[in-house]
């Protein structure tokens, strides 16, 4: 059976949940299921930023985008707002683990404390995704998880692209985005039979605008396109993953990078 382009990357009459959609690189995300036909239900810490960004969102389903507080750092926190998502949007077929609860310290400052703290984003990844998982195969109906992970969960960064400028890459990330892309291996084996498909999405180099500019500097002249990555590249990838475009992948690092891994 032969099924179009067009119908393989349309996610109309789905419904994401997308966490950390108030995000410099979570807008775009959310931006891009929405214009693929997705129902977004975009969640933050702070529930109005989350409203803000749910009425901004536009394609199909414009002025029907929700919001939910969730804190994926926290356990009860993530009950309730899963529960509140599905009771606002009737279903979820689509999860985003995006947000990011940042540490900046790097290897030589770093405290247990804060390294357990950044590694406590992986396992609000997990119970998230296991709280999606449970609920389609309550409903008996197929889903797409997809985890953020980073081209630095796969590689290591180069000390000479901080060193004089800012503190070098922080090591809990590396830690934090290797431990993603192997949960994604993990759990995808294991929920492939439920009709549950769970990938990786990994971006390279997109810094914040507000990145000292002599750093974004140097890395330019690391990457094999001599240049850094814009949100919106990232939205082919997110709906690729989403959508039935993707209906046979499951277990995978996409890796958004500029070619970066690739030396």
């Amino acid at each position: 059976m032969s099924v179009s382009i067009q119908r393989l990357f349309d996610l109309s009459g789905r419904a994401a949940l997308l966490t950390g959609a108030t995000g410099y690189l979570g807008r775009a995300l959310a931006d891009a299921l929405a214009e693929a036909g997705a129902r977004v239900v975009v969640s933050s810490r702070n529930v109005e930023n989350a409203r803000s960004v749910a009425s901004m969102l536009g394609g199909p389903e414009a002025g029907r985008h929700l919001a939910v507080c969730l804190d994926h750092l926290d356990d009860a926190s993530i009950e309730r707002g899963f529960e509140d998502a599905v009771s606002q949007a009737g279903r979820i077929d689509i999860l985003v683990n995006n947000g990011h609860d940042a540490v900046g310290a790097d290897w030589s400052t770093v405290t247990a404390e804060q390294f357990q703290r950044q590694l406590a984003n992986l396992t609000g990844y997990f119970l998230l995704a296991r709280r999606l998982r449970d609920h389609a195969v309550a409903q008996q109906r197929p889903a797409s998880v997809i985890l953020l992970g980073s081209m630095y969960g796969v590689v290591g960064s180069y000390p000479d692209a901080y060193a004089g400028i800012c503190a070098a890459s922080p090591v809990a990330y590396h830690a934090l985005k290797g431990g993603i892309v192997h949960l994604t291996r993990h759990l995808a084996v294991y929920w492939a039979p439920d009709g549950v498909r769970v990938n990786c999405l990994s971006p390279g180099p997109f810094p914040h605008p507000q990145a000292p500019p002599e750093m974004v500097e140097r890395l330019k002249r690391k990457s094999p396109m001599g240049r850094m990555g814009a949100p919106h590249e990232l939205k082919g990838a997110i709906v690729f993953l989403a959508s039935d475009a993707s209906s046979y992948v499951t277990g995978q690092n996409l890796i958004v990078d500029g070619g970066w891994t690739a030396w």
